[in-house]
């Protein structure tokens, strides 16, 4: 008896505490609200462009084709499928009746005007620290958008996660309203640095892995995770990007113009640089930079992934030999005369293929995509007529496409796992936007 009892009464508290905690992530962060409203100037609003573009807002909330920040653009999870609203100045359809302060309470507290939870789809959980100074210019330059009529679309997400009070859960577990707070024991560059990537540029947004929840490690997580069938590579893995071994130059050169002597952006980071980073300014850039190359990097085994593959699989000696001959003919027909003989490429032009870490990956969407649905680096005024890959999924089948990436990823000196038809098929015939 005295146990059942005992049991009761630690279930009575523990309902109480989930009680609290539920009302708790129910309460605003008010502590840097402010009401006061006013005209902006003219300076604010510029300023204000110059933030919505850092924060890469038009990016999410643009539709292909479509007016810009109308919304409507198309994200894809594993939860089902997102639809961004309408940003434009419209009283009807758009945020012409929010305030300031409504404006802030998304952004900081992730709800919307009317208080209801916003899906973390949108970044708040980094969007938090921007300041609210920030915050009230960026509303400004919103504000003097042309308004656009446009009906925002329902989200197309599955049981349980299309019901929304259960947000609240999810924000108790994941969420906590947070301002930067600026660290005293570094530079004025890195904590700007710390700023842009963490919150207002919301890096981890992709470059994380994130659990079945959808949450990550935090705004500081630059581990790499798939989103909308892409890989965003970890930032500070020896085996993936490792920004440690590039110089401020080359990592500067890639924000701004979206190719450097190491490799070209793709896919959703050519947009990325296309419409955010290439606009920001050279002390913006070097401080994101500054505090990238801060970070301590995280070392990998360098056992290869192949010796891996090949210890525990059937693939005999001779058919991994027979799969570099056919993949080695393809590469020469199709692939040879941008990326050269021995996997060169041509500086700031084709990337090199010989030890490229987005290739040698072990996530394969990267590579499969580009190969299927070609590709260009982004337009910017530092490289504003960019070489682009043509797309080969009409001209070369499952097959050939695993045996032409299995050659690459084992050719001159690289060493990975072969890729297989059914790792093709798979983004072939994933929903594209």
């Amino acid at each position: 008896m005295k146990k059942i009892l005992s049991f009761a009464v630690l279930f009575l508290l523990a309902c109480i505490l989930a009680v609290a905690g539920f009302g708790y992530y129910l309460v605003d962060d008010k502590s840097t609200v402010n009401t006061a409203a006013g005209k902006p100037q003219a300076e604010q609003v510029t300023r204000g462009e110059y933030l919505v573009k850092a924060g890469n807002c038009m990016g999410c909330h643009t539709a292909r084709g479509e007016a810009a920040f109308a919304g409507g653009r198309l994200l894809q999870t594993d939860f089902g499928n997102f639809r961004t609203p309408n940003i434009t100045p419209d009283a009807k359809t758009g945020i012409g009746n929010w305030t300031a302060d409504d404006f802030w309470q998304a952004l900081h507290n992730g709800k919307s005007r009317d208080g209801s939870l916003l899906y973390p789809s949108f970044p708040y959980t980094n969007y938090t620290q921007v300041s609210r100074a920030d915050a009230d210019v960026m509303y400004a330059y919103l504000m003097s958008l042309p308004k656009v009529e446009k009906q925002n679309q329902a989200h197309e997400l599955r049981f349980p996660y299309d019901q929304r009070a259960l947000l609240a859960f999810w924000r108790a577990a994941y969420f906590r309203p947070a301002s930067y707070q600026e660290d005293k024991s570094k530079s004025v560059e890195w904590n700007r640095g710390a700023y842009l990537v963490n919150g207002l540029g919301h890096c981890s947004a992709c470059h994380s892995s994130r659990n079945s929840l959808g949450a990550n490690a935090g705004v500081k997580d630059l581990s790499g995770g798939e989103l909308s069938s892409w890989y965003a590579p970890a930032l500070t893995n020896s085996k993936e990007v490792n920004l440690a071994k590039w110089s401020p130059q080359e990592l500067i050169a890639l924000l701004k113009s979206g190719v450097n002597q190491h490799t070209a952006v793709s896919g959703p980071m050519a947009e990325v640089v296309a419409g955010s980073t290439q606009y920001l300014s050279d002390a913006d850039i070097k401080s994101m930079v500054s505090y990238l190359q801060a970070i301590p990097t995280v070392q990998v085994a360098e056992k290869d992934m192949l010796d891996k593959f090949m210890a525990g699989s059937e693939l005999s000696a001779e058919r991994m030999d027979a799969v570099m001959k056919q993949g080695g003919a393809l590469y020469k027909t199709h692939c040879m005369d941008c990326h050269g003989a021995q996997g060169e490429g041509v500086t700031n032009i084709y990337p090199a293929l010989k030890s490229n870490p987005g290739l040698l990956s072990h996530a394969l969407s990267n590579p499969v995509r580009m190969i299927l649905s070609g590709g260009f680096p982004p337009v910017t005024k530092d490289n504003p007529r960019p070489y682009g890959m043509p797309p080969f999924a009409h001209t070369l089948t499952d097959s050939e496409v695993a045996l032409v990436l299995s050659y690459v990823r084992n050719a001159w000196g690289n060493k990975a796992e072969p890729v297989t038809p059914a790792e093709v098929n798979r983004y072939r015939t994933a929903a594209m936007e």
